[in-house]
């Protein structure tokens, strides 16, 4: 009687586990929007309750309000062309317009959204804090007196004032180390690095 076959692992793998998915990226934090929507909000609301309080006056047999029928006559009489009627028109478009963009667009322009390890995980650096991180490693590279970073959200805009070594090597330098702390960022979009290395008192 033979023995059944058996199989073995192979090694280094569980056979009831699955590799973890690809980092992905955690998308653009959406503001909230409090303040302009609470704005709106009580504009309509106000607007909205003073019309229906005249309207309601007036069918129960009062006059309407001096403004209503201020506003009556002016678009009875004024014409299309006329410059204060063009300028209600344009504020209108204006505002418009301005909601528009908030509600199409994300804001929180100064959160970077960071790689996401785990689908149910979300997270973002602030640009300050990206900032003073690259600061802090471009001053410890030797021959730099002074760095500016100005980060941005598909670019990181280095400027380094070097006071000893030759430009160069300094550049070079830094290019390598601000390489590799962009990509220790974790972000889901590594902005592009421009670089900027002068002496002291020249303007790059």
């Amino acid at each position: 009687m033979s023995e059944p076959p058996t199989t073995t692992p192979a090694l280094g793998k569980d056979p009831g586990t699955t590799p973890p998915a690809p980092a992905e990226g955690s998308g653009r934090f959406w503001s909230p929007r409090r303040v302009p929507a609470a704005v709106v909000a009580v504009v309509l609301l106000g607007g909205a309750g003073l019309l229906l309080y005249d309207i309601a006056a007036v069918r129960a047999h009062h006059p309407a309000m001096q403004w209503r029928r201020a506003l009556a006559r002016q678009l009875a009489e004024r014409p299309l062309d006329d410059i204060w009627v063009l300028t209600g028109a344009a504020v209108a478009v204006a505002l418009g317009v301005w909601l528009i963009a908030l509600a199409v667009t994300p804001g929180l322009r100064g959160l970077l959204p960071m790689r996401r390890p785990h689908p149910d995980l979300r997270a973002a650096l602030r640009r300050e804090a990206a900032a003073l991180l690259l600061r802090d490693r471009a001053v410890d590279v030797t021959g730099v007196r002074s760095v500016r970073v100005r980060m941005r959200r598909r670019r990181v805009e280095v400027r380094a004032v070097s006071h000893f070594r030759e430009l160069d090597d300094v550049r070079a330098d830094l290019r390598n180390v601000l390489t590799d702390a962009i990509e220790g960022l974790g972000l889901a979009r590594p902005p592009a690095l421009s670089l900027r290395v002068t002496r002291p008192g020249r303007k790059g």
